[in-house]
């Protein structure tokens, strides 16, 4: 959904005017500059090959991408994580542009607003037709030409010019680079002969798992030494920190639980006897707003909707368990409603919810809209109306239709409206976003509408629960002075030490814990052996202990364990195995290992598996060796195991693949490629990266 989308879901009205007015700025320019700021002289959150990363146009950039994305649920150091690494790709790839003198021109710029895939195509659409008005876009930019609002202005660029103009620069290098691909004819004939061989063989597998592996230690001396062979694999590009913890629960107790369920049943007589539902949620606190119109079953999205809808009108049901709060469900009423409803409506504005502003006196707005109201009834052109009138940029331009939407999308007053009135009906509403004019069109899909009250109470810790949370962790950390303490009062008190390893500078959560970003740079502001004080994350109390530093550079032995014990330990296994292949024969190698001679036919060069082995390149690669034809290989440690092979033919399938597919094929690999070439730009550009000071 575009952002003008979800602008226009929750009731802006000048969207419409704000589009208009960047764009019109950026048509008349000859050319598109890059990498500029609206702000000066601020603080650097970062550089990239010297370039910096300001950190008021970042959190510019960080709220509007909270607008748009809040809703969903994604979280604030989610957005900031990948727009710092947007901003640096961005940076990254600017550079490489400007040695290319790569530009996007003004003409660009117009055919991107007004072509086929235009940003903005949704706005200037014929409804009926679905037919991209551009001359109607061009005409409505024209008009307000003269419009210098530069708040406005800069909020679309960041919305749609700033990307549309960095998609097509992108577009343009990546295309550049995968243009330049060039496979020579003799590449083309070796894949295609690689890509059509076949072979047959005898081996003698011994597979790895015959050896136990607790009879095979791998040492942090083994670990070093694989690491530093292979030193390119095991890089870290920034310094992480470890750390040990334990937890002391402040979740609610059961007494806790058991409180705030007497506190909603103490409430139960005075909210069924309650005749006004919203004043009594209000006076009381609920932790569900009261929404004062009508929703169908498949609409309901609460616990025991089953239940819940054989209510009685003035009724109770439960006190139940809602996720963690105690709720108690009152029928207020049951209706016979249609699922969706089509409309036609103009909307004149007096207030906007999401901003706070004021947008015309109520006064003025209802003597508006019963103008418009009486001039309809009088034969007024309604389209014409809503083309004058109405603040609804959403549905202006479609004559003020609402195409069907089903119940409980709108706001209370104007969804009572909507479903509770016949197909035909017209009125004035008036809502939290000002008076709306409105004719029904259609309604379909009848079915029972339940209005439903909630008395929700939330289950929370008391004060003695947190409190005796807090105490245990006090003294815990008060004790625990270094790490042998720390263990032993971990033990003494029954309490499970949980490591917490690669925790990076900027992160904002660590595994198990989660959301704690104040627990993070406490890690990263003390020494190893240090213990922190307790830390309130959730409805735990946290008490820390740094346990180590790993710098840059190469990974140590615990760090690269996890990735490398398992090779090495099979290194060791193999040393073990190939002892035990004596002979030069595949019978005379199965009777010294006691494993079968076994066949496999029509392996296949270009993809090195073994039926019922899996992935074995080296097998493989023997397998396609001629010199081996009717001989035996020395042993081979292989990926899981290790074998001695007998090649006993080497040929080719039919059905060769020509060598323009065989070219094509390659070409589209290295222009794959090209995409991971932005990701090498990025490691070999020097980062400076200074979040940590601020977040």
């Amino acid at each position: 959904m575009s952002v003008i989308q979800r602008i226009r879901d929750k009731g802006a009205w000048i969207v419409f005017a704000i589009i208009a007015l960047a764009l019109i700025a950026f048509i008349l320019q000859d050319g598109v500059g890059r990498g500029g700021s609206m702000f000066s002289n601020t603080t650097v959150l970062g550089k990239v090959n010297g370039q910096k990363i300001e950190r008021a146009s970042f959190e510019e950039d960080l709220a509007m991408q909270e607008r748009m994305y809040g809703a969903q649920g994604v979280q604030r150091e989610q957005l900031m994580g990948s727009l710092w690494n947007q901003e640096v790709e961005k940076r990254v790839l600017h550079q490489e542009y400007d040695k290319l003198g790569l530009t996007v021109t003004g003409k660009e710029l117009s055919d991107i607003l007004f072509g086929m895939n235009s940003p903005l195509r949704q706005e200037f659409t014929d409804p009926n037709t679905g037919e991209f008005k551009v001359n109607d876009a061009k005409q409505a930019f024209a008009q307000i030409k003269k419009s210098k609002n530069a708040e406005q202005l800069a909020m679309i660029n960041k919305i749609y010019i700033d990307p549309a103009v960095e998609q097509t620069l992108r577009n343009k290098y990546l295309t550049l680079l995968q243009q330049s691909s060039y496979i020579p004819k003799w590449m083309i004939e070796k894949q295609q002969a690689d890509n059509n061989a076949i072979a047959n063989i005898s081996y003698v597998y011994v597979p790895y798992s015959s050896v136990s592996d607790s009879s095979v230690k791998v040492s942090d001396d083994d670990i070093n030494a694989y690491v530093k062979k292979h030193s390119v694999e095991f890089q870290k590009e920034e310094e992480t920190r470890s750390m040990a913890y334990v937890t002391f629960s402040a979740a609610p107790s059961a007494s806790d639980s058991a409180a705030v369920l007497n506190q909603v049943q103490a409430l139960r007589s005075e909210f069924a006897a309650a005749t006004d539902n919203a004043a009594f949620l209000n006076r009381v606190g609920s932790d569900v707003a009261f929404y004062d119109s009508y929703f169908s079953k498949s609409r309901m999205q609460v616990p025991n909707k089953d239940s819940i809808v054989k209510t009685p009108v003035g009724g109770l049901y439960g006190p139940y368990v809602d996720g963690t709060n105690f709720t108690i469900a009152k029928m207020v009423g049951i209706k016979n409603w249609p699922d969706s409803a089509r409309v036609r409506h103009i909307l004149v504005a007096t207030f906007n919810p999401q901003t706070n502003q004021v947008i015309r006196p109520d006064s003025t707005g209802k003597k508006l809209i019963d103008s418009i109201e009486t001039a309809i009834k009088g034969g007024a052109n309604f389209d014409a109306l809503v083309k004058k009138y109405s603040d609804d940029p959403g549905s202006k331009e479609k004559a003020g239709v609402l195409e069907f939407f089903p119940q409980g999308q709108m706001v209370a007053a104007f969804n009572e409206f909507c479903f509770d009135k016949p197909a035909g009906s017209k009125g004035v509403v008036k809502t939290e976003y000002g008076y709306h004019y409105i004719e029904i069109l259609g309604q379909k899909n009848f079915n029972p509408a339940y209005k439903i009250a909630y008395l929700s109470k939330p289950i929370v810790a008391s004060p003695e629960t947190e409190s005796a949370a807090n105490t245990a962790a006090s003294q815990f950390a008060a004790n625990s002075q270094n790490r042998k303490d720390f263990d032993a009062n971990a033990v003494k008190a029954g309490r499970q030490v949980t490591i917490a390893s690669d925790v990076k500078q900027n992160d904002f959560s660590v595994n198990g814990i989660g959301s704690s970003r104040q627990l993070v740079r406490w890690l990263y502001e003390h020494k190893p052996g240090t213990v922190s004080e307790p830390t309130a994350i959730g409805d735990q109390y946290i008490v820390a202990l740094v346990t180590g530093i790993n710098k840059a550079g190469t990974m140590t032995a615990a760090e690269a364990r996890p990735m490398v014990e398992g090779i090495v330990r099979n290194e060791k296994k193999a040393k073990q195995l190939l002892e035990k292949f004596k002979g030069n024969t595949l019978e005379a190698l199965s009777t010294a290992t006691g494993a079968p001679v076994l066949r496999a036919d029509s392996l296949s060069f270009a993809a090195p598996f073994v039926p019922g082995l899996g992935s074995e390149p080296r097998m493989v690669g023997a397998a396609f060796n001629k010199s081996l034809t009717g001989k035996v290989s020395d042993p081979i440690a292989g990926t899981s195991g290790v074998f001695a092979v007998k090649v006993e033919s080497v040929g080719a399938k039919a059905g060769l693949l020509d060598g323009e597919s065989v070219k094509q094929g390659l070409l589209q690999g290295s222009r794959v490629a090209v995409f991971r070439g932005v990701d090498a730009l990025r490691r070999a550009a020097n980062i400076k990266d200074y979040r940590f000071k601020f977040y």
